[in-house]
């Protein structure tokens, strides 16, 4: 189990304890209709709640119901079970109080970079030069106001995923839903968006649910890493194993990987995620596909 986290976490912890709750998740169940009309649950009986300015990473096997719990977050899925509150008011669908990135580049390509920033904000009625001037503030932020008047297409994939969390941001939102949004990124490029998006949400009021398949990622983003299970024979859905505080202190830096207070979050979470297992479970079957002889092996 991780280490008592020292004094300054601590308090850290408590002082976010005391913030309202902004998200709240009650005994959330999402179940469709599959191939061959059978019923697939892909999540059941899920609760947590997120407080402000908390940021709260997702992480758990493939078909645990990460991406389709974020969907529904975001209002563009609707649950079967169970409810989503945010500020105390249910979430029946989209709105502009939560910014959502996907993993995908879903920037406009026939509009230029401060007008992709511009354009949620133009749809929610701001005039064009108050627009411009707050996507500006925003491309600053992330540190791409030199690229405001370039296309989308001569940015490099960070670069356009800065753009995304920009315009993600640029409309305010309560909460900063981010679907794996650095998933397709080489490892150096992933690991300065880390950087950036720690240093950005330590100046905007957002709250953020980050989805991930990493578990360092998971670990070095956030202060609580909630461990999704893929559905088992006490579960139909994919269902919350944890919640894991991380006794890290704010602002995190990669030193940090070193420490023993991360290896014992790191590991906890790995053996809910992948739990021990005899070792004749592990091995597969097999075939030999050439006349060599066993020094292949």
């Amino acid at each position: 189990m991780p280490e008592a986290p020292s004094d300054p976490v601590a308090e850290r912890f408590r002082r976010i304890a005391a913030r309202p709750v902004v998200l709240d998740v009650r005994a959330l169940g999402m179940s469709f209709r599959g191939a061959g009309g059978k019923t697939v649950q892909a999540l059941h009986d899920v609760s947590f709640q997120v407080r402000r300015r908390e940021f709260l990473t997702v992480v758990g096997a493939s078909g645990c119901g990460k991406s389709t719990l974020v969907r529904i977050l975001a209002g563009l899925a609707h649950h079967t079970a169970g409810e989503v509150l945010l500020d105390g008011r249910p979430v029946t669908g989209p709105g502009p109080d939560r910014g959502m990135v996907f993993q995908g580049y879903t920037l406009f390509p026939w509009l230029t970079v401060v007008r992709n920033v511009m354009f949620g904000l133009e749809m929610g009625d701001m005039g064009r030069d108050q627009a411009r001037s707050e996507a500006l503030l925003w491309l600053d932020l992330v540190g791409l106001a030199s690229k405001a008047e370039a296309w989308p297409h001569q940015l490099s994939g960070g670069q356009r995923q800065r753009v995304a969390i920009a315009r993600a941001l640029a409309a305010r939102p309560r909460i900063l839903l981010m679907d794996e949004p650095f998933g397709a990124l080489d490892p150096q490029t992933r690991a300065t968006l880390q950087e950036h998006l720690l240093q950005i949400w330590q100046q905007v009021d957002v709250t953020v649910v980050f989805i991930t398949h990493d578990i360092d990622e998971a670990v070095w983003l956030a202060d609580r890493v909630l461990v999704l299970q893929p559905p088992d024979q006490d579960h139909p859905g994919g269902w919350l194993a944890e919640a894991v505080e991380v006794p890290l202190p704010v602002p995190r830096t990669r030193a940090m990987h070193d420490l023993p207070a991360y290896r014992a979050v790191r590991e906890r979470i790995e053996r809910l995620i992948r739990p021990p297992r005899p070792p004749a479970a592990e091995r597969l079957p097999v075939f030999k596909m050439t006349a060599a002889g066993d020094e292949v092996l």
